[in-house]
Order: C-alpha cells, then sequence, then structure tokens
C-alpha cells in the first residue's frame, strides 16, 4: 500500500480533467473530513472545476470567495479570450486577474497539492489544464495568546506563546524590530511534516551556530514530531545526562532576550514551548523578574533561589548522613532531640528517607495529573494528613518529615521546569550514597556529578559557562545581576561585543542653587 501511495504521489497533474480529480480522490480515499467542490465557472462553455479542501482547517468564508470569484468573474474572463488557446495559461491568468486578492499559487505535482491539502490550503483543478490553483485558506480554531502558565511573573509581559506558529514568530517580532532579524524554515516528520523555524539574529549569532542547528534538524529522521520535547531530546549534545541542555520557555520576552545575546530560537508549530540553544545551567536558575524589577531586589531573589537549589539538592542527603554516620557532628542538643524522634521509628534513616522522598513526589504528581481545582487540594491535604499520619503511627521521625518538606518546596522556587525535575533525580543517587558509605558516599558522588557537569556542551558550548570556563565579564548576570547602565557588553557567546554605550549611569541633576542665590 505504501509504495502504491509512493508511486502516486510522484505523479504529475496532466490536462485530463478526471484523471487529476480521481488521482486526488485515490490518494485521500477514506477521508470523512475531505470535502469536493465540483461546479461549473461558465455555463455557456461547461468548464469544470473541482476544489479539495478539509473541513475543520480552512477558513470557509475565504473558500466561499474565492467560489464566488470564479462563478461571477471568471466567465467575463473567459468571454474575452477564445479558451481553447488560453487553456493552458488560464491558471495563471486566473491568478493575476481574478484571485489577485488571495495567497495564490500555481502547482503541477500531485505531492504539493496533497501536502497543501492537508496543511489547511485548497486545491482548485480546472478542466484541460495541467496546473492546479493553490489558494491559502487556512483557518483552524486556535488557542488565543494568554498569560503562561510555567513561567508567571509579577512584573512583566503577560503574553505567551501558543500552538500556532505564526503567531509565535510574530510575538517575538514584535519585540525585536531589526532587519537582521531572521527566521529559517524546515520540515520534519515524514507523517507530520511539521514546519520549524530558527529564529536568531545575524548581526549578534556567532559563525557557525545556525548551520549546525539546521544540519542537526535537517539529520532528524522521524514519522513524526507532535511537540518541541521531541527535538530537543534529538538534538541535544548529551542524550543520557540527567541534565538538560536545551532551554525550553513558553515567554516572548525571555526568547526575544535570548536572541539579542546570539543564541537561536527553535520554533515547533503545534507546541507552545520554544527551544532555546546553546543553554547554561545558570539560566535556569533565572527567571524574567530579576531583569524587570531593580537589580537590588533581583540580585536578592536570584541568590535566594540559589540557595533554594544547594537545599534541593543536598539537604535529604546530609541529613540521612549525619544521622547514620556522622552523629558526632551533630550538637549534642539537637543530636538528642533527632534521637527521641526516631525512638519509635523501625526503619533505617536511608529507608525512612526514600520513603518520604518517593511519596512526596508521588503527592506532587497526583496533584499535577488530577484536574487543577481537585488537584491542589489532593496535593496539600494528602501532605499534610499523610505525613501527621505516619508521625503518629511512628513510621518516620518528625525530622525526617521536615527534612523533605523544605526539601519539596525548595524545588519549586526553582522557575524552570526541565531544571528542577532534573534536580529531583540527582537528589536520589546522592541520598543512596549518602546514605550507605556516609561523608565519603557523598563526596564521591557529588564530585562525579560536578565533573559530568563540567564536561558537559551545548552545541560546543561549555554547560557551565561564564564559570568554567571563567569569564569575567560575563559574571554581571550569572550568580548576581547587575544593573543595566552597566552591562554595557554582550556575552562572550555573542559575535558582538557591545550591547550599549558607555557612561549612562544615571544621575541626578547638578545643583544651581549658588547661581540662583547670586541672582537673587
Amino acid at each position: 500500500m505504501e509504495n502504491n501511495l509512493n508511486h502516486l504521489l510522484k505523479k504529475g497533474l496532466t490536462t485530463n480533467y478526471q484523471e487529476n480529480k480521481l488521482l486526488i480522490q485515490e490518494i485521500l480515499t477514506d477521508n470523512e473530513d475531505l470535502t469536493t467542490r465540483e461546479f461549473y465557472f461558465h455555463e455557456k462553455k461547461n468548464i469544470p472545476i473541482v476544489g479539495f479542501y478539509i473541513d475543520g482547517l480552512v477558513n470557509t468564508t475565504i473558500v466561499a470567495s474565492v467560489i464566488d470569484s470564479f462563478i461571477y468573474q471568471a466567465p467575463k474572463l473567459l468571454t474575452e479570450m477564445d479558451f481553447t488557446t488560453l487553456s493552458k495559461n488560464l491558471p495563471e491568468k486566473i491568478n493575476k486577474h481574478i484571485l489577485h486578492t488571495h495567497n495564490v499559487k500555481l502547482i503541477s505535482k500531485a505531492q504539493e497539492a496533497i501536502d497543501a491539502i492537508l496543511t489547511g490550503d485548497s486545491i482548485f483543478i480546472i478542466d484541460k489544464c495541467d496546473q492546479a490553483i493553490l489558494v491559502s485558506t487556512r483557518g483552524w480554531s486556535e488557542r488565543a495568546v494568554s498569560e503562561p502558565q510555567t513561567e508567571q511573573v509579577v512584573i512583566g509581559p503577560r503574553d505567551g506563546f501558543t500552538e500556532n506558529l505564526r503567531t509565535n514568530t510574530a510575538l517575538v517580532r514584535r519585540r525585536i524590530k531589526d532587519p537582521l532579524f531572521s527566521i529559517k524554515s524546515t520540515i520534519v516528520g515524514k507523517s507530520t511534516k511539521t514546519i520549524i523555524n530558527i529564529a536568531y539574529h545575524r548581526g549578534v549569532v556567532k559563525d557557525g551556530l545556525v548551520d549546525e542547528v539546521m544540519k542537526r534538524l535537517n539529520n532528524i529522521e522521524i514519522d513524526g514530531i507532535i511537540d518541541s520535547g521531541y527535538i530537543g531530546e534529538l538534538i541535544e549534545d548529551t542524550p543520557f545526562s540527567p541534565f538538560t541542555t536545551v532551554q525550553s520557555t513558553e515567554r516572548p520576552d525571555k526568547v526575544a532576550a535570548s536572541i539579542l545575546e546570539g543564541r537561536v530560537a527553535i520554533f515547533v508549530d503545534n507546541s507552545p514551548f520554544v527551544l532555546i540553544v546553546p543553554a547554561y545551567f545558570w539560566q535556569f536558575l533565572q527567571a524574567s523578574d530579576d531583569y524587570y524589577s531593580r537589580y537590588i531586589t533581583g540580585t536578592f531573589f536570584r541568590i535566594i533561589r540559589y540557595f533554594a537549589f544547594i537545599i534541593s539538592l543536598v539537604l535529604s542527603s546530609i541529613y540521612v548522613m549525619l544521622v547514620s554516620f556522622h552523629q558526632e557532628m551533630i550538637p549534642t542538643a539537637l543530636a538528642l532531640t533527632i534521637a527521641s524522634g526516631r525512638d519509635v521509628v523501625p526503619f533505617p534513616v536511608l529507608l525512612e528517607a526514600l520513603i518520604m522522598e518517593l511519596s512526596f513526589e508521588l503527592m506532587r504528581e497526583a496533584g499535577l495529573r488530577m484536574p487543577k481545582p481537585v488537584g491542589q487540594a489532593v496535593s496539600i491535604v494528602g501532605s499534610l494528613v499523610i505525613g501527621q499520619a505516619a508521625v503518629q503511627a511512628g513510621l518516620v521521625s518528625p525530622f525526617m518529615v521536615i527534612v523533605v518538606a523544605i526539601t519539596g518546596i525548595a524545588s519549586f522556587v526553582i522557575p524552570n521546569y526541565a531544571a528542577s525535575f532534573s534536580i529531583r533525580l540527582i537528589r536520589f543517587p546522592l541520598l543512596i550514597a549518602s546514605g550507605t558509605l556516609g561523608l565519603l558516599g557523598f563526596a564521591v558522588v557529588f564530585t562525579l556529578i560536578t565533573i559530568h557537569a563540567l564536561s558537559l556542551r551545548s552545541f560546543g558550548e561549555a554547560y557551565l559557562s561564564p564559570a568554567s570556563p571563567f569569564q569575567p565579564t560575563d559574571q554581571k548576570d550569572t550568580i548576581i545581576r547587575m544593573p543595566w547602565w552597566s552591562m554595557d557588553r554582550l556575552p562572550h557567546l555573542a559575535n558582538k561585543k557591545k550591547r550599549a554605550s558607555n557612561s549612562q549611569r544615571p544621575e541626578p541633576p547638578k545643583n544651581n542653587n549658588k547661581e540662583d542665590d547670586s541672582k537673587s
């Protein structure tokens, strides 16, 4: 069947009207939503024409307008000209004189016709013409631009990407009104034929980066691309790493800022998440609010996030390590309190921690997957009830509940979901190593994770840059956020170095009191 379909798709359109019509119908057989509109657009000369489109993918108003143009305007053209001599050039004449207000293209291959129909365009085939008229009639229902759900801000723009590719690129184009801002296109997916756009700034992007992105996209051979997550997994440098080296976001302002810093944005049709490459680890701990509030406020909350990252990663491991192997490192009063809380607990500390961590992840996943009004109640009430019941039953100690709760809350502070998920995964090897080998196990696993992170690359760039390798000029926007008037240089990733002119530090107006006093 597939070989027969490929054979039909390779065929070209002929001057035989019935043959062209049957070719389209045979390729798209058994499709209830395929609409066929057959009519005569010149009654006296009986010139038949047939239109094909998919119901639900087209704007029916545009289709009706095109058909009206054929019926009421085309006869005038044919009255003035002889149809027998005009038949070869008729589609071109109709394009120029009748459908000039529409987006029209002439096609001559069956593959082109099928691709157009399945993407929401309409095809019109005229008798004795070996070219079909493709009219852009796309008009399916889509979600309106709304506030992003995963990256909400207190201060900043509230618009987010949708599932429409052209709407998403327009949201970024509104922010970068520069002729050097460019968008390239490619198609990936044998069955889905998903349109992918890459956006970049020609004056800032590093040489070779755009070519590398296009090369990786064109090397993808897969039957379908449903979401940008497919693309991120197929183009990343290290597929077996727990760290994500491709950043995804649904915020147009974040994409625009990244493009102005020399990065490349990858837009995938039908996905509200845009990919940004290359990505540094520090980007996942930075929020849009950092740049829209005053630099002192932005720096403070960014440091809070770094502390939250450390707490989420190592707090439970350190607690298990100290209670299991290194009680002498705990202050005496605190050690006695912990010991009294563990008197009735029948499990070792490591097993107790694993039970609580897995229970917390279970409740978080349940709250996420259930309907939103119910999910919040389940996650909050479930945590309180189960935690309290577990303590009263003597299954876990109160200190363990506190440690796991603080660890879970700290993971919520991380603004990027992919980064928080990576930390949740890394926490378990650290926990097991700390509970079995103590300080030695913790140190070995933590060192291995650090070495692995140092070795990572994202499209050729060091994952921990600008910390390693150290870039002095980029430290103004890594752990802290310096004021905008001091960040006059772009990151080392960019091909262009200057961001703004010097001496933009704001100052109060000069004091002219002495001059005023002398005049008085």
